[in-house]
């Protein structure tokens, strides 16, 4: 399973391509490139899950 294929499963996305849309729009974690692979920074993640979580309080 790629990182990509865990945020899929972890917020029940329809699809890869949604992550990569999401974070061209900038509406997604922040992605790095390593290589030709698209990687997460756990804390990026996290941060903003913690960011859709104080939108959803408000």
């Amino acid at each position: 399973m790629t990182p990509d294929d865990d945020l899929v499963a972890m917020f029940d996305l329809p699809s890869v391509e949604t992550v990569y849309q999401r974070r061209r729009k900038r509406t997604g974690p922040r992605g790095f490139r390593a290589g030709r692979h698209l990687r997460y920074d756990p804390a990026d993640v996290q941060a903003w899950v913690e960011s859709l979580r104080e939108g959803a309080a408000a």
